[in-house]
């Protein structure tokens, strides 16, 4: 994964996009797929550039939210997303606004993530 570069089209792009808090977001695991990166991986280079990501660029989903967005996901594209891992997903996600998406380019590092922020 961390030598590909994925390119989205519109729809699919669409499809990644959520409405949560009256804002639309993308979550964590999407955008790590994305730019190349292991969910672990990109949440950690947040955690060390945690001043760059105010909560109005980034927020960790409630349980309800998460709820939500695990009934989108297996409704319209993902089923076995939360497999793996000794039952899915240990931690509530995080998602990214707008302007945390473009933030994330920031912080990441590697050729793939400056390609892709090219398109963002």
């Amino acid at each position: 994964m961390e030598n590909e570069l994925k390119i989205l089209s519109e729809s699919d792009l669409k499809s990644k996009i959520y409405f949560i808090r009256g804002v639309q977001v993308m979550l964590d695991s999407d955008l790590a797929e994305i730019y190349g990166y292991e969910v672990r991986a990109l949440n950690q280079q947040v955690k060390r550039n945690i001043n760059r990501f105010p909560d109005d660029f980034m927020f960790q989903l409630t349980r309800e939210e998460f709820d939500f967005v695990k009934s989108q996901i297996v409704i319209s594209r993902n089923v076995n997303y939360f497999q793996g891992q000794k039952g899915g997903v240990r931690k509530l996600p995080f998602v990214f606004t707008e302007q945390g998406v473009y933030m994330l380019a920031t912080v990441l590092h590697g050729k793939l993530a400056e390609q892709q922020s090219m398109y963002n």
